[in-house]
């Protein structure tokens, strides 16, 4: 068992590490005095600095608490009504925030601003479709409607992982584009649509009610590790501000699935903060400024708290990938550092054609967007829209593996090219 452990870590290693390099490479130039061996040493210099520096910040050091907490066997819960008031707390004030920012813009800026959420649609949607194909080419024995699924987390975003970035940022005072915000809110709805589009594709070549292709039941008589429909985790523990759905109220409707994506209760709460700050700036009547004790003061003490519940439950998601391959696993892994290249690679396209300066911080944020899994709004249509797939497999790997790489290394590691591109 420990040598195959072993293996499927050596696998994993080479998986990570070759685009680990390149994007190393790629983002700090070669010094034309001292080429070769002393530009890759301050490269490495470079990276470790900045990877030191928000490794070991209060927010990460909450969630390596939070991390522990069940490798341990420690019996700590965090009660589902607490964690949920921190979410909305959180949702409220970052929405909050970015409205008032946003109203302070003029015109001219707003449409740049609209121009800009349209370049992260198109990313996070092209996204979606290439997590997809990478599935089907890399797993290929994994069932299609379980493909489609984890292609719709990966073409949403998390707003624990923009938290978290965030919180960094404001940490290091590294500035970031205020509206930022509102790109959380519209980047999380291409997955949604990308998924649903999969789906009902599959269900029209004839996959049937236990979510299995024609070729698919010919090849695999009893379900596999992918189909498993039993949740080892609580509901009530699951990062989500919706209840599960019942059996019996799920709905293929276009009108429930669309209600769902568009309404559901994080992005509606995400958004009617920014309606709310935007309104209130507009009349002269700001509330999150620097004394600001609720909004602003206790931010950062929520977010830690919040980080905690989230190791907590990201521990808890580990075990659902013993029924995944390595090749699951990998991708899991991997797939973080190739969708924030391409959203750098969106971003600095967009600021080249448009002449718009990015601070360091939008760029990292941009990138988090595109690097992340949901977990809030894709479970909830999910539950609604596609009971055919696995419920553990697609929160086992963005809870479970994605989320805790963009936390404690991919956040570092973002803003290490961020400040290079810059």
């Amino acid at each position: 068992m420990l040598r195959a452990n072993l293996r499927q870590l050596a696998y994993v290693a080479l998986f990570v590490l070759p685009i680990f390099f390149v994007v190393l490479l790629t983002s700090h130039p070669a010094s034309a005095a001292h080429p070769g061996l002393t530009s890759a040493q301050d490269m490495f210099a470079s990276l470790w600095g900045n990877f030191r520096t928000n490794l070991f910040k209060p927010l990460l050091l909450f969630f390596f608490v939070g991390l522990v907490i069940p490798l341990l066997k420690i019996h700590l819960e965090f009660p589902y009504a607490i964690y949920q008031g921190l979410t909305i707390y959180l949702l409220i004030s970052i929405g909050w925030r970015g409205g008032e920012e946003l109203a302070l813009l003029q015109s001219g800026e707003l449409c740049q601003v609209g121009a800009f959420m349209a370049v992260g649609v198109v990313a996070n949607t092209l996204i979606g479709f290439l997590a997809y194909g990478v599935l089907r080419l890399l797993i290929p024995n994994m069932r299609r409607v379980d493909s489609a699924t984890v292609s719709a987390y990966y073409g949403s975003d998390s707003a624990g992982t923009f938290l978290a970035c965030m919180g960094t940022l404001q940490a290091a005072k590294i500035a970031f584009a205020p509206y930022m915000p509102v790109m959380l809110a519209v980047m999380e709805i291409p997955g949604c649509l990308v998924g649903l589009f999969l789906v009902t594709r599959l269900r029209k070549e004839g996959m049937n009610s236990a979510g299995y292709m024609a070729d698919e039941v010919a090849s695999n008589t009893a379900p596999g590790p992918a189909s498993d429909r039993r949740n080892p985790v609580k509901e009530e523990e699951l990062m989500a501000l919706e209840n599960a759905i019942p059996p019996g109220e799920r709905s293929h409707s276009s009108g429930s699935v669309l209600r769902e994506v568009f309404l559901n209760p994080g992005l509606f709460l995400l958004i009617s903060g920014i309606i709310v700050g935007f309104i209130s700036r507009l009349q002269g009547q700001a509330v999150c400024q620097a004394d600001d004790q609720l909004f602003v003061g206790l931010f950062q003490g929520i977010l830690c708290l919040f980080l905690m519940e989230m190791g907590m439950t990201a521990a808890k998601r580990m075990h659902d990938l013993k029924q995944a391959s390595w090749r699951f696993i990998a991708f899991a892994l991997v797939a973080p550092n190739v969708f924030a290249a391409i959203g750098f690679l969106f971003c600095h396209t967009f600021s080249q054609l448009s002449g718009i300066h990015f601070e360091a911080g939008t760029y990292a944020l941009f990138a988090v967007l595109c690097a992340a899994a949901s977990y809030i709004a894709v479970p909830a249509v999910q539950r609604l829209a596609i009971p055919e797939a696995s419920p553990t497999l697609p929160l086992a790997a963005s809870l479970g593996v994605t989320f805790v790489y963009n936390v404690t290394v991919g956040i570092p590691l973002y803003l290490f090219v961020a400040q290079k591109l810059v």
